[in-house]
């Protein structure tokens, strides 16, 4: 149970990655629509929330905010997501080359979680570089998109993303498992220290 709430963040990461290496995988271009759809959403949400802030604020600060610009900006961009989907999707090689930035990102991220955990001296820190390792490899094979077809580089991107997962949890769990260990044997030595000194 200390384990889950302690990692709660890298477990979810995990899972999420697991989750959209599937998605990925089985349906890519209904995974893409769904997520520019959502982005749609959440942008007309933001849009009206912005533009009600204009009119509730007073003239002055709703003047030097610029909210109602903003908010019609808003929901001109979630409009177009929500209901023209479709025009993303047909421009995939713009989609994946975020893909890979995004993948690229999660590398480097990865790379701060490695040097981290070695810093701090934990074991199993070489898996962490293992998994910033791939997530760098991959991100940069997908922004440079060697493969002849588009369904390979989804299938590449659903599978890398499923191993970087796999050996983030294993990261996380030996990670866990080292310091518990080491905890473990501090105890018992602080407790002899604190006989010894009565």
């Amino acid at each position: 149970m200390k384990f889950l709430k302690n990692n709660i963040g890298g477990i979810v990461g995990c899972l999420l990655e697991i989750l959209v290496g599937i998605l990925l995988l089985m349906n890519p271009v209904g995974f893409t629509s769904g997520i520019i759809i959502g982005a749609g959403i959440v942008l007309l949400f933001t849009g009206l929330v912005s533009i009600i802030e204009y009119f509730r604020a007073e003239p002055e600060e709703a003047a030097k905010g610029q909210m109602l610009v903003k908010g019609l900006v808003a929901l001109l961009a979630g409009a177009f997501c929500t209901f023209k989907s479709g025009w993303f999707v047909v421009t995939f090689p713009v989609i994946t080359l975020i893909y890979g930035v995004v993948i690229l990102l999660t590398g480097l991220l990865k790379v701060q979680w490695m040097m981290d955990t070695f810093r701090m001296k934990k074991g199993k820190w070489f898996l962490a570089g293992l998994s910033a390792l791939i997530s760098i490899a991959c991100g940069v094979v997908i922004i440079t998109s060697p493969f002849s077809s588009t369904a390979v580089l989804w299938m590449f991107t659903g599978i890398s993303l499923i191993v970087e997962a796999i050996f983030d949890a294993a990261a996380l769990i030996f990670g866990n498992r080292e310091s518990k260990a080491v905890h473990e044997k501090e105890e018992p030595e602080s407790a002899a220290g604190e006989v010894t000194e009565e």
